[in-house]
């Protein structure tokens, strides 16, 4: 079974996010790129990969596998939540402990929700596409229409900026 060559592109960039999504575990995240391909390939007729195929269209296949990993990702979250009453498994405690409270987690990120708009816009622009959409600095010059170096020059003041808002410890 071969992966459709416009779903493989974004493979890597996929594989990252969700990484992030699982907390770090590789084996989870794998199992859900995995999932994700193989929803990609089964829909392959949707996003036909062609000479004709833009820009845009690369976009809404790049946009959907995004929304399937994400929705797997949830799902598999839930599923690990789910414990049959009177039993705990192994390590249930310590890693209760280990989560943080999703209040602090919520109120983390209005605070960083408000940080990021009290941004210049070209700062926040770069910022974003670099660190929460995991576009190189090459691709995000592109995107924006700038010099490299001026990416890199955003995003260094952006991340300073939020540094002192949000300073460590």
């Amino acid at each position: 079974m071969e992966r459709p060559p416009a779903a493989e592109r974004h493979r890597n960039r996929l594989l990252r996010y969700v990484n992030r999504l699982t907390g770090g575990d590789p084996h989870g995240a794998e199992d859900i790129v995995q999932e994700t391909m193989l929803r990609a390939w089964l829909a392959s007729d949707e996003f036909a990969d062609d000479e004709s195929r833009s820009r845009q269209d690369d976009d809404r296949l790049a946009a959907w596998l995004y929304v399937v990993a994400r929705n797997l990702a949830v799902d598999a979250r839930r599923r690990d939540r789910s414990t049959p009453t009177g039993i705990t498994p192994a390590g249930l405690l310590q890693r209760a402990t280990d989560t943080p409270d999703m209040a602090e987690t919520v109120v983390n990120r209005i605070a960083l929700t408000g940080a990021l708009a009290r941004l210049g816009p070209r700062h926040r622009d770069a910022l974003v596409h670099v660190h929460l959409c995991d576009r190189s600095r090459d691709e995000t010059a592109r995107l924006l229409g700038i010099p490299q170096g001026t990416v890199k020059s955003r995003v260094h003041y952006a991340l300073s900026t939020l540094r002192r808002e949000f300073p460590a410890g």
